[in-house]
């Protein structure tokens, strides 16, 4: 040992466990209001307990995880940090929705250079507003402080979500044939996907994100509106109506995400005039001059999730998701695919 090294420690370092410990105690209160009936014990310990609920015969678990990409740098530049965490959740728990299962809990994972206590509380209590949001219960998670790998007044996200759906009852797309009625229910916005494309758009632009952009929101807040969580509503659906597919629209839009869905076979034929325009959309294909077709590969244009029923099935299918308070429209059909033609066109 150098005797005229002085002693180090992990805060001079970079590493402020205090400043960890703090935000553990200011987010017990947020996760709390998640809880569900089957989770054992709180947020602080090395795991987390969840039993599985009776009321499933064959329970399957669902898992999926993902973050929130380049928004992260719409909400550092306007200093907006209590949405961010409702996009995180979305992401995971639209995404396992779309097979059938109930999300159960959620874990996230919030990495900075340098931890700021104010900043990392109010994005998770934005995860804590998305697990409510979706009945699901956000039951720990991992804060890392990382000097030098991360600029300091920046940070990433991912979460992780898992559900449960009966085996019987899971919703895989197999049974979607010609004739079924393709319903989109409305997005909030560009939701978190195609946000490089977005941040472009604001450049070459020279746009003010400060600038009025309607009668309540400017321009930044209506790029930073948090994704739509279908979750209660689409389960409240599943109790009524059968469902023979869903697809969440995220990144690669309308037309790469609709497929993932189909069987081999099939077209999803959608109208873009079945289903009203959002003006954040208008505003970016205007200002970037974005081409039809690259929009509806890059952003949900409007449409956050897509179920396929029978026709048969669609009145009732719009009319209940309608009393439940989501906006949802008949926006094309299931026809024959054409030889080597694509699964999904917009027209």
């Amino acid at each position: 040992m150098s005797a005229h090294l002085p002693p180090l420690t992990y805060r001079e370092a970079g590493v402020d466990i205090e400043a960890g410990d703090a935000l553990v105690e200011r987010i017990k209160p947020f996760a709390q209001r998640t809880m569900r009936p089957e989770v054992l014990g709180g947020i602080g310990g090395f795991g987390a307990l969840v039993e599985v609920s009776k009321k499933y015969r064959e329970p399957v678990m669902v898992a999926g995880t993902d973050g929130v990409g380049t928004k992260l740098k719409l909400a550092f530049r306007l200093k907006k940090h209590d949405t961010i965490g409702i996009d995180l959740v979305a992401m995971s728990v639209n995404d396992i929705l779309v097979l059938g299962a109930e999300p159960v809990f959620f874990l996230d994972y919030f990495a900075c250079g340098k931890l700021d206590v104010g900043v990392a509380a109010a994005v998770v209590q934005g995860i804590a507003a998305g697990c409510e949001r979706s009945g699901c219960a956000l039951i720990g998670g991992e804060t890392a402080e990382m000097p030098g790998m991360y600029d300091p007044n920046e940070y990433d996200l991912a979460g992780f979500a898992v559900g449960l759906v009966d085996k019987a009852k899971i919703i895989d797309g197999s049974t979607i044939g010609i004739g079924d009625v393709v319903i989109g229910l409305a997005s909030s916005g560009a939701h978190s996907n195609g946000y490089s494309l977005v941040r472009r758009v604001v450049a070459v632009s020279g746009a003010d994100l400060y600038e009025k952009f309607d009668n309540e929101r400017t321009l930044g807040e209506a790029l930073l509106e948090p994704t739509r969580i279908y979750v209660k509503p689409v389960l409240a659906l599943l109790a009524q109506v059968p469902v023979k597919g869903m697809a969440h629209i995220t990144g690669g839009g309308l037309t790469e995400n609709i497929p993932r869905v189909l069987p081999q076979g099939v077209c999803a034929r959608l109208e873009r005039a079945r289903w009203p325009a959002l003006a954040i959309f208008d505003w970016l294909q205007r200002y970037g001059n974005i081409e039809d077709a690259e929009m509806a590969r890059t952003f949900n244009c409007g449409i956050g999730m897509t179920l396929v029923v029978a026709r048969t099935d669609a009145p009732k299918a719009v009319a209940t998701l309608t009393d439940l308070g989501v906006e949802a429209y008949e926006i094309g059909e299931i026809v024959a695919r054409e030889a080597g033609g694509p699964q999904t066109v917009v027209f």
